[in-house]
């Protein structure tokens, strides 16, 4: 056996253990908020010694930034997935699309990066990382808005409205994380996009 050979399974191996670390520390922010989430919390969660973790991860931040990256465009690859069986161009369209994008922040992982946001507010070291982070994620996401919105953002106004889009669903995401108010959620993502639809029509 080549040495190439014998270092693929370990490779996958160690591959498979830094997405059970990633993993794990989304659903432990998302239920357990910032405290209460640390490296051998996440460790335990992802069936791994807190050594290991730490050798993927060297600090709590390393960790806890990386997951919620990983996460959200593991996310936002499964909804360009989806994509492929949204409605041609038309109202129907983009109403499903606002759909998509609302979901994306009423979930686990929203949860689990708002505790993340909180937390960088006071802790300096924590707030570098994510400024950069939502930065990357911000820009991801509106990418990814107008893609499937087909929107031509030379219009006026159709770059302010997309944005607008995603301020809309982290909202609704707010709103979401104490009541599950569905049918409200509803009647805001229809009237919305008609007024989106509006712009991009123009």
């Amino acid at each position: 056996m080549t040495t190439q050979a014998a270092r693929t399974p370990q490779q996958d191996r160690s591959r498979a253990t830094r997405r059970r670390l990633l993993e794990a520390a989304v659903e432990c922010l998302a239920e357990l908020g910032w405290n209460g989430s640390t490296v051998a919390v996440v460790a335990e969660r992802a069936g791994v010694t807190r050594g290991a973790a730490q050798h993927h991860f060297p600090t709590r931040e390393d960790l806890f930034t990386a997951a919620v990256e990983y996460v959200t465009d593991e996310r936002l690859a499964a909804v360009r997935a989806d994509t492929e069986t949204l409605p041609p161009p038309g109202e129907a369209r983009t109403e499903a699309v606002v759909e998509l994008i609302v979901r994306l922040y009423t979930g686990p992982l929203f949860r689990a990066a708002l505790h993340l946001w909180v937390a960088a507010a006071t802790e300096q070291a924590l707030r570098e990382r994510i400024v950069a982070l939502e930065n990357h994620l911000g820009r991801e996401a509106h990418r990814a808005a107008v893609e499937f919105l087909g929107a031509d953002e030379s219009h006026p106004g159709a770059r302010e409205t997309v944005q607008a889009t995603l301020d809309l669903a982290r909202g609704l995401g707010l709103a979401n994380l104490l009541t599950d108010d569905g049918p409200r959620r509803a009647r805001v993502v229809r009237q919305w996009a008609r007024t989106l639809d509006a712009v991009l029509i123009t």
